[in-house]
């Protein structure tokens, strides 16, 4: 599937800009394509399913292109990622470092410009270094490490999302991975006949929610349910009463989100297009191709959803290999050792012929892909902090997994640790933990789980980013005060050419892009948007809106009847202040409901506006103080949004459907209060 002739003149314009690669080449050395997915379980291909039989949850489930690759290369069925989360799980990828070391323990981290990864490393030894697709490190818009990359910023949209080509924003139109995929075949083309080896690393943002398969995917799988687990209804420790309200599943199917699979399978689509793209440029025997996902993704199992915590379900990822140039012992076979995402940036050195540094933790899997036997570990280290979003109600943990035990616990509350005979009870469902019948297994994990954390140099970063109920008297209970407070201001004041510093005293500054200082009313100074810009602040715990009411203020004068003030969060999550046909609008998303109020019209005029979520579950605006609309939420918003917030646009997950204009116009300040704050009229 091609994307529309935009994308395509976009690609070509920051292809022809791309510079040519270094001179540099060892002719043996292979070309490296990385792909991986956002969310995707070990078990979520056709070639897992059919292994496990009845086993199998989703047996009617297919991704060809996957099941190609496994028979063609090598399948590890044990791979796990040290740390079950999108950042950080990333970071692990390109460092080959723990999170604790790296820079990266959240979501809302960019990953440090002078890391030392493998891209930066194969850089310096001639390959030509490429990212596409997502990066998803906080908003952060540099690719440290690539020469080159057309990618886009946190979780953009499923259709047609804004590209970062080079620097340079791109708009697009299409499904997400479609484009990714035009853009990594475009890089492809531009190898073809070049000397030098290349690294191509593609990240697709299937199958994240909000799980938005493209049209030809939207009817597959209809009707399919899956079949039921025995830890559906084991919940985690850490749940408490939530956990236990759960109904007992169906004995022979329970519903499960299809559009998740959909997802996966148009992923799978895009991975046949750039398998045949390596066999039409003639480059597929030469090149290692490595499948795999950042994380895995619970589907009911203990009761949950997303990632995070220590079970399977979250720490397996799927991890596929081919290296046609290895011949017969790369082909169609299965290893069983325990490979990490730790791994990956030693393995892609190694198969370069370059050093490996060593402060990387992992170790390279190459001689495995090859057929050799290996002394592999036999045990690992896992670890997750609690950070702000979702609502989520993971804590600490810390973990040790071996290939038939694992020892689970959650510092501070010695209570919760948990303890699985994984050869006899391979679903997680009974804790042995307390059973003295299992006293030595506890004794022989405790004591490699703490020999593994000295190895690893385990400690809680402080670079962490805490849920504000971290610390406070009734943890994952705790509710904010509802007295109003302000959370940012960005005025005309305090405009410094790149950025806009917070006046509020909270330290959410703004990063400027394509925003100039504009004389505005009454001899003041106004920040003014033209030609596509916008204002961009990244998350922090003061900007978590969930479970609160919540106030956004702007003074502005559109210069177009249609744009977007101010956007924060998605179709899940999130809210945003904007103009529609000169009529100014408030949407709320809460619960994947959304719902919006309008006033009349104020185009050529000065007026400051305000959206209100109020304690009481409503939506308002207002026009200088005049309360102008009014409709009632399904509930607050549920979780702190995962998109940044862009005042002048609304270029992630969009909130406004269909997507609005970015704003024209002039704005003198923007203005957030947790609580309902009293609105004045225009000064």
């Amino acid at each position: 599937m091609k994307s529309a002739h935009a994308l395509w003149a976009g690609v070509l314009l920051a292809a022809a800009a791309w510079p040519a690669a270094s001179p540099v080449r060892a002719a043996s050395r292979p070309n490296l394509l990385f792909i991986y997915t956002d969310d995707q379980r070990y078990d979520a291909l056709s070639v897992v399913q059919q292994e496990q039989g009845d086993q199998g949850r989703f047996p009617w489930f297919r991704t060809p292109h996957m099941d190609r690759l496994a028979s063609e290369g090598v399948r590890f069925r044990n791979a796990f990622v040290v740390h079950s989360l999108c950042a950080p799980s990333r970071a692990v990828n390109l460092t080959g470092r723990y999170g604790h070391f790296n820079g990266v323990a959240s979501n809302f981290r960019p990953l440090p410009v002078d890391s030392v990864t493998h891209a930066s490393l194969l850089r310096g030894q001639g390959y030509t270094t490429a990212y596409v697709g997502k990066w998803h490190m906080d908003s952060q818009r540099e690719r440290p490490g690539f020469d080159h990359h057309a990618s886009f910023i946190g979780h953009a949209r499923y259709n047609d999302p804004v590209f970062i080509v080079d620097g340079r924003d791109v708009p697009s139109r299409g499904w997400i991975d479609d484009i990714s995929t035009d853009y990594a075949l475009e890089f492809l083309r531009r190898q073809k006949g070049r000397p030098e080896p290349w690294l191509l690393i593609v990240g697709f943002k299937s199958p994240h929610g909000p799980f938005d398969p493209p049209a030809r995917a939207k009817d597959r799988f209809a009707g399919e349910q899956a079949r039921p687990t025995p830890n559906l209804n084991v919940p985690a420790p850490y749940m408490g009463a939530a956990g236990s309200r759960r109904a007992e599943p169906s004995p022979a199917a329970v519903p499960v989100n299809l559009n998740y699979f959909r997802c996966i399978s148009a992923a799978d689509d895009c991975l046949g297009r750039l398998l045949d793209g390596l066999d039409e440029l003639g480059m597929a025997r030469n090149t290692v191709v490595i499948y795999t996902s950042d994380n895995g993704y619970y589907l009911g199992e203990h009761g949950l959803g997303d990632k995070r915590s220590a079970y399977d379900e979250s720490l397996r990822v799927p991890l596929l290999v081919r290296y046609p140039a290895l011949g017969d012992p790369a082909q169609g076979r299965v290893r069983d050792e325990m490979v990490l995402n730790l791994d990956l940036a030693p393995t892609l050195l190694d198969w370069a012929g370059a050093p490996i540094p060593a402060g990387m933790q992992g170790r390279s899997w190459r001689p495995l892909v090859a057929g050799q036997k290996a002394d592999w570990r036999t045990s690992w280290f896992y670890e997750y902090f609690a950070e702000r979003q979702r609502n989520s109600r993971v804590p600490d943990i810390t973990a040790v997994r071996t290939a038939g035990a694992k020892l689970i616990k959650y510092p501070g509350h010695d209570d919760w640790t948990e303890l699985f005979d994984l050869a006899a009870d391979p679903f997680e469902t009974r804790n042995v933990f307390r059973d003295p019948a299992r006293a030595e297994l506890l004794r022989r994990l405790e004591a490699e789980h703490d020999r593994l954390a000295l190895e690893v140099g385990y400690r809680v970063p402080e670079y962490v980013d805490r849920p504000e109920w971290w610390g406070r008297a009734g943890g994952a209970d705790w509710q904010p005060d509802a007295k109003p407070e302000l959370r940012l201001e960005l005025d005309a004041a305090h405009f410094e050419g790149g950025h806009v510093l917070d006046a509020s005293g909270k330290g959410n500054h703004g990063a400027v892009l394509g925003v100039v200082l504009a004389d505005g009313r009454s001899g003041r100074k106004a920040m003014r948007w033209q030609d596509g810009g916008c204002i961009e602040v990244g998350k922090s715990a003061s900007l978590n809106p969930a479970g609160q009411a919540w106030t956004v203020e702007a003074m502005v004068r559109p210069g177009q009847p249609d744009g977007v003030i101010l956007a924060r969060g998605g179709r899940s999550q999130g809210y945003a202040l904007w103009l529609d046909r000169g009529r100014p609008a408030f949407t709320v998303v809460a619960g994947n409901q959304r719902v919006t109020v309008q006033a009349k019209s104020i185009l050529d005029d000065w007026a400051v506006l305000a959206g209100i979520i109020t304690a009481d579950r409503q939506a308002r605006i207002y026009v200088n103080g005049q309360l102008a609309g009014s409709a009632p939420l399904p509930g607050l918003i549920g979780s702190d949004p995962m998109d940044i917030m862009q005042i002048g646009a609304d270029l992630g997950s969009p909130v406004i459907e269909p997507v609005s204009p970015r704003w024209t116009g002039w704005m003198e300040w923007v203005r957030i209060y947790s609580g309902e704050a009293a609105i004045g009229p225009l000064p």
